[in-house]
C-alpha cells in the first residue's frame, strides 16, 4: 500500500476528506505523543449533515454502518490535520466504537465494521486493528455512533 500516497488511495476510493469537525466541549480533536496519535471520538457527518437517531429504533443497520464509515472518514480528516499527511500513519492500532442502540439491538460489531472496513480499504494491512464495539443508551447530540482511534505514526 505504501507504493503510493494515501491521498492517491483516497482519490481512487472516491473519498474526499471533509474539514475536520471542531470539538464540541473542552478537549482537542487529536493528541500526538510518544509515536501515537490519539483521535477523540468522531461523530458521523454525511453530506455535511450530522446523522442522528438510534439503532434498533429509527436507524437501520445499513444506515448505522454508513454512519460508522462517516466517523472513520472524520478520523482520517482529523489525523491528516494533526499529522500534516496521512503518509505518516504507520498503523491503525485500535478503534473504539460506541453505538447508540436499544436494549435488544445486538449488532454493534456489524455497525462499527463501517469504520473498520474503511481503515483496511485505505491502509491495507496497516489498517487492521484491535477494536471495541459497545452499545450505549445515548450519545452526544443524539448521534447513532461515535468512533475514536489510536494510530501509530512515523516521526516527521
Amino acid at each position: 500500500m505504501r507504493a503510493k500516497s494515501i491521498d492517491k488511495r483516497l482519490a481512487e476510493l472516491g473519498i474526499k476528506l471533509p474539514e475536520p469537525a471542531a470539538p464540541v466541549a473542552s478537549y482537542v480533536a487529536a493528541v500526538e505523543h510518544g509515536g501515537l496519535l490519539h483521535v477523540s471520538g468522531q461523530l458521523p457527518f454525511i453530506d455535511g449533515q450530522l446523522v442522528k437517531g438510534r439503532l434498533g429504533e429509527s436507524v437501520t443497520l445499513d444506515e448505522g454502518v454508513a454512519a460508522a464509515r462517516a466517523c472513520g472518514i472524520m478520523i482520517l480528516a482529523q489525523a491528516k490535520a494533526a499529522l500534516g499527511s496521512l503518509d505518516r500513519v504507520e498503523r491503525v492500532l485500535k478503534l473504539g466504537g460506541f453505538v447508540n442502540s436499544t436494549g435488544d439491538f445486538i449488532d454493534q460489531p456489524k455497525v462499527v465494521n463501517g469504520a473498520s472496513d474503511l481503515m483496511m480499504e485505505v491502509f491495507g494491512d496497516m489498517g487492521r486493528h484491535a477494536r471495541s464495539a459497545v452499545g450505549v443508551p445515548i450519545l452526544p447530540l443524539g448521534v447513532p455512533v461515535e468512533v475514536d482511534a489510536i494510530i501509530a505514526v512515523k516521526p516527521e
